[in-house]
């Protein structure tokens, strides 16, 4: 993993949108089913939209029926941080950029196999290039 981010609130401001700052920044959500990514098939690996690090390969995507991307596991475990998320009434598992601190959403044990997991993950906080490829681990 590339080191740490550091950015500062004003320098995020500049740098992405007003609705991806509130995603990746203020733990925002987008409307289910209005995200670019839900949808998609492409082969390729999906980055953080914050700093650009690898979170996920399209080889572990799948149609959760949610509304967001979802995904069985992370491409590399080292660029994602959990934590405990306690709003809105309810204990979650919040997953984060660990490069640059990133909300990304949360991760629940409702998944398929191999894992059980379901990465439910935001798409203003993605990035997709389809020129990665799968099983891509770069950061």
């Amino acid at each position: 993993m590339s080191p740490e981010v550091k950015t500062t609130d004003e320098e995020w401001r500049q740098e992405l949108s007003p609705s991806q700052y509130q995603v990746l920044r203020k733990a925002g959500t987008e409307p289910p089913f209005s995200g670019k990514y839900v949808h998609n098939h492409d082969d390729g690996t999906y980055r953080c939209a914050g700093c650009g690090a690898v979170l996920f390969s399209s080889g572990t995507k799948f149609d959760s029926g949610s509304g967001w991307p979802s995904f069985f596991k992370p491409e590399d475990e080292e660029n994602i941080e959990r934590r405990v998320d306690k709003s809105h009434f309810t204990t979650r598992t919040e997953v984060l950029c660990k490069r640059c601190g990133g909300h990304l959403g949360h991760v629940f044990d409702d998944g398929p196999n191999p894992t059980g997991l379901r990465y439910c993950i935001n798409s203003l906080s993605l990035d997709f290039d389809p020129d990665a490829g799968e099983g891509s681990a770069e950061s």
